[in-house]
Formats: structure tokens, sequence, C-alpha cells
């Protein structure tokens, strides 16, 4: 993601197939409830077939729940870089991308919120891993937005992870036919999002409409 915005820019989804299957099926039937056949069928393989792929349903689970946690990172990254040093620019930014990513991969990122708990333990230590490193990103800049002045606040920490869980929630309820475009949910959740830490409402969204 060198040029500039394309964090923001979201195509089709290109999974893999047996991911994409598999996908489907928890999000219809949750893990637990999903067999390794039911997914090959989604899949049009045979079940060693999807098992050439994915050794196991956990190996299908953990290669949804790390690309899109990757992808995540990637488009916070770029977005943070794009805004350059000052913490407001650079705050609107991730919580934008958050923001989008949350509707636009809602599958995947309701399935990370939802199903962490059937990651066995070294594949739960590692995701987790990831998921902090994309909370310290947003810490860091609430931080230096407090040393700047450009935030006001006590308990820095505690608002950042409210930001970014009532950014994780979009996941759970927005529907692209729903009433409120990418666009504008990003307006409004972001001056939301200012207030929570103490920056006021004001702030172009940087959006293009």
């Amino acid at each position: 993601m060198n040029d500039t915005g394309s964090w923001r820019r979201y195509e089709a989804s290109t999974l893999p197939t047996p991911l994409a299957a598999a996908l489907s099926a928890f999000v219809d039937q949750g893990y637990h409830g999903t067999s390794v056949r039911e997914i090959a069928g989604r899949a049009g393989l045979s079940v060693p077939g999807l098992y050439h792929h994915y050794p196991s349903k956990q190996a299908l689970l953990v290669g949804l729940m790390t690309a899109a946690m990757d992808e995540l990172l990637e488009r916070s990254r770029s977005a943070e870089t794009e805004a350059g040093p000052s913490p407001r620019k650079r705050f609107d930014a991730v919580v934008e991308s958050l923001l989008l990513f949350h509707m636009h991969r809602r599958e995947q990122a309701f399935l990370g919120s939802t199903e962490i708990r059937s990651l066995d333990d070294v594949n739960r230590i590692d995701y987790v891993g990831r998921r902090d490193e994309q909370q310290r990103m947003l810490d860091s800049i609430v931080a230096d937005g407090i040393a700047t002045g450009d935030f006001d606040l006590d308990h820095a920490e505690d608002a950042s992870r409210a930001v970014t869980t009532m950014c994780v929630g979009v996941a759970g309820w927005y529907r692209p036919d729903g009433p409120l475009s990418p666009a504008d949910l990003v307006e409004t959740y972001l001056a939301i999002a200012r207030r929570i830490v103490g920056g006021g409402a004001s702030g172009a969204c940087g959006m293009s409409r």
C-alpha cells in the first residue's frame, strides 16, 4: 500500500477458496458447529482435497484470523504514516482505518472478535500479540496528543481502548444497505472518538465522498 489513500480503498475479498468457504460456514454456524466436510462442500473440494491446502479446521481459522489482522495492521500503518506527525491527524487516520476495516471486512472482523476462544493456546497468543500491536499504535498516538496538548484527558489507555472497542463493534451491526454510508459513519464515529480523547468534535474527515 504505497500509493496515497490506498488504505481507504477496498476491493472484493481475495481469500483463497477454502478460506472463503470456511469464513461463510463459521459465520453461519460458528466454529464448533461447522464440520470439515461442510467446509469442503462449500469449497467444491473433497475432504482430502481440503486437507491438502489446510491440514485442519484450526488451520483454516488461523488462516482467516491472521489474514484479517495482517491486513488491518498494514492499512493502519499506512494511514498513520500518510497522516504525518500531527497526533490529531494520525488519530483521525487510524480511527478511520479501523472503522473502514470493520465495515468492509466485517465478517472476518466479527469472526476475530467471536472465535478467539476457539484458537488453541499457541495460536491465541500469536493472535493476541497482533491485536495488541494494533492497540499500542492508537495508545501511542493518544499519548503523543496529550504531550502536545492536542488531547486533554485522564486515563489515556482506557480512553484509547474505548475508541478501539467502539470501532470493533461496528462489525457486529453494520450493513451496506443500512441508513449510514461508510463516509457518514466515519464522520459520526470520528466525532465521538475525538470527544473520548478530549480532542473535541472538530476536524475534517479525510474520506472522499
